[in-house]
């Protein structure tokens, strides 16, 4: 299965990334934070049309699951059922972290890297891969514990520009080339299924409700 359609609405940005017969077609807004709902669905049928392409095209649905956004991971994963309901085709599950370590440096070697995602506040979304394989667990980091891990030979890397960059280097990579890598390599490895938002940590709505505010 060659041909699909991915998309990430998990951060500040939107991507869409097409391929057809080997060829690519990418969408990408830097500034879409709050807009994805009313975006999304307009750059994929603009894209579609401009380049000759059809949903019923494409062997599979990709969408980024998270960690991100909670409302944004909602928009992406409920487009992308609707299109593999529709059309009975398989999806692809993509973190946001698979879409940074399958980007830059190839995996497969033997460097270190953090790969990380802004949750505010000075804290972090945080997944540590080596060797292609995940050696830290999704979790949730404030900035002292992303430097700590920084110090034990950690290479970061990020979609985007973050406030720990003034602190310590952090390699920025390009979102888009790392959901089409990430993408083929995952469908590679057969890695298809249900998609279901990867939430590292409970939303600030629960939280409070937790405390009872």
């Amino acid at each position: 299965m060659k041909n699909y359609l991915a998309i990430d609405t998990s951060g500040d940005s939107l991507t869409v990334v097409a391929v057809k017969d080997g060829k690519t077609y990418e969408r990408f807004i830097q500034d879409c934070a709050m807009k994805h709902s009313v975006t999304l669905m307009n750059e994929i049928d603009d894209l579609l049309t401009k380049e000759g392409l059809a949903l019923n095209e494409f062997d599979f649905f990709a969408c980024v699951v998270g960690a991100g956004s909670f409302t944004g991971i909602r928009i992406g994963i409920s487009t992308v059922k609707g299109f593999a309901a529709v059309l009975k085709k398989p999806t692809l599950p993509v973190t946001s972290f698979d879409v940074l370590a399958y980007n830059g440096v190839e995996t497969e070697q033997a460097e270190k890297t953090l790969c990380l995602v802004d949750a505010l506040h000075d804290s972090y979304y945080v997944c540590g891969y080596q060797g292609g394989q995940v050696c830290v667990e999704p979790c949730y980091l404030t900035e002292e514990e992303v430097l700590a891990l920084a110090k034990q030979g950690y290479t970061l890397r990020a979609g985007n520009v973050l406030p720990i960059s003034e602190k310590v280097g952090v390699e920025r990579v390009s979102i888009a080339k790392g959901l089409c890598n990430a993408t083929v390599a995952l469908a590679e490895k057969q890695a298809f299924g249900e998609l279901a938002a990867l939430y590292v940590r409970k939303s600030s709505a629960e939280i409070n409700l937790g405390k009872g505010v």
